[in-house]
């Protein structure tokens, strides 16, 4: 993941309070994640870092757009995305197993200088795709071309049943 190292901010030397971090995401940062829902996208993520003495919380506020494909018509679309989340930040002198189950904290070792809000990001985003992509929610209508050619293709399609008959078949059905 050396695509994702300016996603990485080191945290040691900032003051206590709050700073701003902000990461433009393109078609590289979804390649460099493997199998991803996403392939391509552009979309500004700003971070807020809120330093404290025993934890950093993290303000998230990522907007753009996606690239997605109509599960209907199967044409690509962009499909605006705009999402506000916050991630909180611990620090441990040992991690103890039952505060790694915690979805809610992230445990970080003390001696740890910085943190890679790469993979954050991307679940924020995978999570903020619908479950079902189609062409109305980017406002446009499905390619009627496609349809109807899927339509032609559906299993059950009498007129696909007509031509597939083989003559021999025909002679052979007689046989019985």
């Amino acid at each position: 993941m050396k695509a994702l190292k300016q996603f990485s901010i080191p945290f040691t030397g900032l003051k206590l309070g709050k700073h701003s971090f902000e990461f433009e995401i393109d078609k590289s940062f979804f390649d460099a994640f493997e199998h991803s829902l996403v392939k391509d996208g552009t979309l500004k993520a700003q971070v807020e870092l809120d330093r404290q003495e025993t934890m950093l919380i993290l303000g998230f506020h990522i907007e753009g757009a996606i690239q997605l494909n109509c599960d209907t018509c199967l044409s690509d679309f962009k499909q605006p995305i705009e999402l506000k989340e916050r991630q909180i930040v611990k620090f441990a002198e040992a991690i103890e197993e039952d505060e790694i189950e915690d979805l809610e904290i992230i445990v970080l070792p003390r001696k740890e200088t910085a943190i890679d809000v790469s993979e954050l990001i991307y679940e924020f985003i995978t999570v903020a795709v619908p479950f079902i992509n189609k062409c109305e929610q980017a406002g446009k209508t499905c390619d009627e071309q496609m349809l109807n050619t899927l339509d032609k293709l559906a299993v059950g399609h009498e007129e696909q049943e007509e031509q597939s008959d083989d003559p021999r078949w025909e002679a052979l059905k007689k046989l019985k």
